[in-house]
């Protein structure tokens, strides 16, 4: 199988390889020309066998994926497929669908979760689309997702739009599980009696009911860099997690600790915070997300 694939930031490049490496002959684009295979759009497509072409976009979310998609309207024929793997919002999905649909092309969504991590333990996939356009990328999907059970590190979650839902929940949750963390961590740093903090938390990874790979994750950063001291507390938020909250009050559903993880990212950018500096080293561990440096003051 011959796949495009357009970007080639953080988890593109590292997607791009994990495709390869299984096989798959990958064509990547990318508006930097040192990571590029090719010039521009056309020459990608170009670079395609005719007759059911699949193209996978990994661009940032809004505009820079709607413009692509509007692009590949233009260049794709009838029978192609699109997939769109960036953290759009699900409601961006339905309208990119139909605008394909015009010209006969396919879509689906897919959530990606894995990080910088998923070239070496392969990407969490969340489907969304056509049962037969998923099972076209079925070779794609088993490429990219960890090994072992189908099942466990991939689902085909509901129609177009279904995998960018499932994947904002995700996001949402993991908002939660990484302020839990952090709140514990700055309990037990508060308190004298506790004189291992990092060595506490690592006697948690394996064994006990809270163990979990976010947890390695904030151990290994305070291997790196006890106390955190290297890093400020200031924590970004990528848009999934204002989303759930969104979701969670059109819905009524009551989500109290995605609401309150959100807020304290906020928060975090008006005083100092040891619990939000742990998040934000969570979120540099697991994805690669930029953090500011520790200021003087």
């Amino acid at each position: 199988m011959h796949v495009g694939l357009i970007g080639l930031g953080k988890m593109g490049a590292n997607m791009r390889t994990r495709m390869r490496d299984r096989g798959l002959e990958v064509t990547g684009y990318d508006r930097d020309p040192n990571l590029s295979d090719v010039a521009d759009l056309p020459d990608l497509v170009a670079s395609l066998p005719s007759g059911g072409r699949i193209v996978w976009v990994m661009v940032p979310s809004g505009d820079p994926t709607r413009s692509t998609v509007a692009a590949l309207a233009a260049l794709l024929d009838a029978g192609d497929l699109v997939i769109d793997g960036g953290n759009s919002h699900y409601s961006d999905d339905a309208v990119n669908a139909a605008l394909l649909a015009e010209h006969g092309i396919h879509y689906v969504d897919v959530g990606v979760s894995g990080g910088v991590w998923g070239l070496e333990n392969g990407y969490g996939l969340m489907a969304g689309g056509d049962a037969a356009d998923i099972e076209a990328a079925m070779p794609i999907f088993d490429a990219l997702r960890p090994p072992g059970e189908r099942a466990g590190g991939f689902v085909h979650a509901g129609p177009v739009g279904a995998g960018h839902y499932v994947k904002m929940i995700h996001n949402g949750i993991e908002y939660g599980l990484m302020q839990a963390y952090a709140e514990g961590y700055e309990l037990l740093s508060a308190a004298d009696l506790v004189e291992d903090v990092t060595g506490t938390l690592k006697a948690w990874t394996h064994g006990t009911v809270i163990r979990s790979w976010l947890l390695d994750l904030l151990v290994a950063a305070l291997e790196a860099d006890p106390g955190l001291g290297e890093i400020d507390d200031f924590v970004a938020d990528s848009g999934e997690g204002r989303w759930t909250v969104d979701e969670a009050i059109d819905h009524a559903v009551p989500a109290p600790v995605i609401s309150a993880a959100l807020f304290a990212r906020f928060a975090s950018r008006q005083g100092a915070s040891p619990a939000m500096k742990a998040v934000a080293a969570l979120r540099h561990q697991f994805g690669g997300h930029a953090v500011q440096p520790a200021s003087d003051g």
